[in-house]
């Protein structure tokens, strides 16, 4: 009898054990940031106003606040190039912690991947040539084969462009950033993009007229922060991080600087 206690005292306490390390050691991936301080950052760094490569680095919306979602974990960020076409491979490769940078959240994504909570709610619009701006009034006027619609490849734009824009001249441009001073130039005539960099664009060029920003071509989406959903641990402290962001007035802050 007494044997049989002692053996069952043995395994409660063993048990016990084993909930302490396991609480004690979180997710692999939380783990490896927490232990090296280091969170990776991927970001094409083309899309305003939310991630733009400059000389000294990245800024933008999506920037101030992944910094600051960085020095919440106590580590610093290690930047890591990557493009729309790689988005995914790259974050499923594992080459990145979380992705920034103007991410639409949707189904696709979110099936395969996690994202943190909505921000910044926009639709579909076109960035024209002021002088065209009462020419294209409808996505019918846009969907026309003198119209010359110039896409970057690999993101949500490029998939509304393929979907409803068939009958247009579509050609491609690789850098996203580069396609506004094309439209300017006159060497396209659309480009389809999102409320606010329609906004930023057409503010910082008087040759440039942001379309439909009123009435946008897509129904209401935000964008989200993209993560790889391989660690609960680590998707759970992400999401704590970022109510205390909201919570402190960071998401306000960086939206009033860069979203007005």
């Amino acid at each position: 009898m007494l044997s049989r206690r002692l053996f069952s005292l043995a395994a409660t306490a063993l048990v016990a054990g084993l909930t302490f390390l396991s609480a004690a050691h979180a997710g692999p991936r939380l783990d490896r940031v927490m232990d090296t301080k280091v969170l990776r950052v991927g970001t094409p760094g083309d899309y305003r106003p939310f991630a733009i490569k400059t000389d000294t680095g990245y800024a933008g919306h999506d920037i101030d606040v992944v910094e600051r979602l960085a020095k919440e974990l106590g580590a610093r960020i290690e930047w890591v190039p990557t493009t729309w076409p790689n988005l995914m491979k790259d974050l499923q490769a594992d080459k990145y912690d979380v992705a920034v940078g103007g991410i639409t959240r949707n189904v696709a994504r979110i099936r395969v991947a996690a994202m943190l909570p909505g921000y910044a709610p926009f639709g579909k619009v076109a960035l024209v040539r002021a002088a065209d701006k009462a020419k294209f009034t409808t996505l019918e006027s846009l969907n026309q084969p003198g119209v010359r619609v110039i896409k970057n490849p690999g993101g949500t734009n490029e998939a509304f462009v393929l979907e409803n824009l068939k009958a247009a001249q579509v050609s491609t441009h690789e850098k996203n950033a580069e396609i506004p001073a094309l439209i300017a130039a006159g060497q396209g005539d659309v480009m389809i993009t999102e409320t606010y960099e329609a906004l930023v664009y057409a503010k910082a060029d008087p040759r440039l007229h942001a379309a439909f920003i009123d009435a946008p071509l897509t129904p209401p989406s935000k964008l989200g922060f993209l993560l790889p959903a391989d660690d609960a641990d680590y998707l759970r402290v992400m999401n704590f991080v970022w109510d205390q962001l909201e919570t402190r007035g960071v998401l306000k802050q960086a939206a009033d600087k860069w979203l007005k």
